[in-house]
């Protein structure tokens, strides 16, 4: 989930819109999936969570937003007890959102 939005190719011009309020906000339905524990979620996230996932990375459309969500997701995931990173990278793919790179806390945001 954190770099889900960073690292898609786009006009680097463009200034950011999007807030990390908004992130929160858009991504809040998966906090009890990303924090579950087998079998709990085994069919997988919560369509408000997956409809949070595709919304956010149509918001996140230019290079500055996909970096201000992906620094803010960073600063958010420790925040949050008991967030399972193979869920986190996992999610969009069982989102069914096309993210062609590896999610993962470690990310750099400005790649």
């Amino acid at each position: 989930m954190v770099a889900m939005l960073c690292m898609l190719v786009v006009n680097p011009m463009t200034t950011a819109a999007l807030s990390c309020t908004d992130v929160k906000l858009t991504l809040f339905p998966c906090l009890s999936y990303l924090q579950s524990t087998p079998p709990e979620f085994s069919n997988g996230p919560p369509p408000s969570c997956c409809d949070g996932v595709l919304s956010l990375n149509q918001m996140a459309d230019n290079t500055n937003d996909r970096q201000m969500a992906c620094e803010c997701l960073k600063g958010l995931i420790p925040v949050f007890p008991n967030i399972k990173n193979y869920l986190v990278e996992s999610l969009p793919g069982r989102c069914k959102v096309d993210v062609p790179y590896r999610i993962s806390p470690s990310t750099d945001c400005t790649k």
